[in-house]
């Protein structure tokens, strides 16, 4: 777009458009999404949020094969432009729907909005880190000074709007940062943890009893 080079490439079952100025699909966060789908089986009723959702990659493949509506957020307008046009290619939009909401995360929702299953794979790399990965664009991947800014905000937005007995998939760098965000997820409690190469881990969190 705009005279950057389009690139196309697989996730999943998914033909994935984006551009250098947005984050690269990883392939390992294939996981995330197989792992937010296996969890749509028993949640309860109700919509899917993605937060931090880049190209819309993590999203669209966690929801591919259900009916349920799923809502991308992302502050990045050219995310949110490459999250719309791999929105449209899904079979997804035709069944259950895709909105794509471009806003930070404090402002994408409405009081009272309730989602079955939140993914949230914001980032975080530590500010003093992130040129240790120069292909990266560094708002996408500058998590403030220990790399837990942004998923701190993606925790209030989890606690606000997950559903009763609904579930959240978080990616973060390392198990130390997944251990730390555990600690600060009130009313959210940290269930699970998942790590896979070459670098990541998921965390699985349920609101409290």
């Amino acid at each position: 777009m705009d005279g950057v080079r389009v690139e196309h490439m697989a996730f999943g079952s998914l033909s994935i458009t984006f551009d250098a100025t947005v984050l690269r699909p990883r392939p390992w966060t294939v996981h995330q999404a197989r792992w937010a789908a296996d969890l749509m089986r028993d949640a309860p009723p109700g919509p899917v949020l993605e937060l931090c959702a880049g190209a819309g990659q993590i999203g669209l493949l966690a929801v591919a094969g259900s009916d349920r509506h799923l809502v991308q957020v992302d502050a990045d307008p050219v995310a949110c432009r490459y999250a719309g046009v791999n929105a449209e290619r899904s079979v997804h939009t035709r069944r259950g729907g895709v909105e794509v909401r471009r806003a930070r995360v404090d402002d994408a929702l409405r009081p009272g909005e309730r989602f079955a299953l939140i993914i949230a794979d914001p980032p975080w790399v530590p500010t003093v880190a992130v040129g240790r990965y120069p292909d990266d664009p560094v708002h996408a991947i500058d998590g403030g000074a220990d790399g837990l800014e942004v998923m701190r905000r993606c925790l209030t937005a989890i606690g606000r709007h997950l559903a009763p007995g609904g579930s959240a998939v978080v990616q973060l760098g390392t198990l130390q940062q997944a251990v730390t965000a555990g600690e600060d997820a009130q009313p959210l409690r940290l269930l699970a943890l998942r790590s896979y190469r070459p670098r990541g881990v998921l965390a699985l969190l349920r609101r409290c009893r």
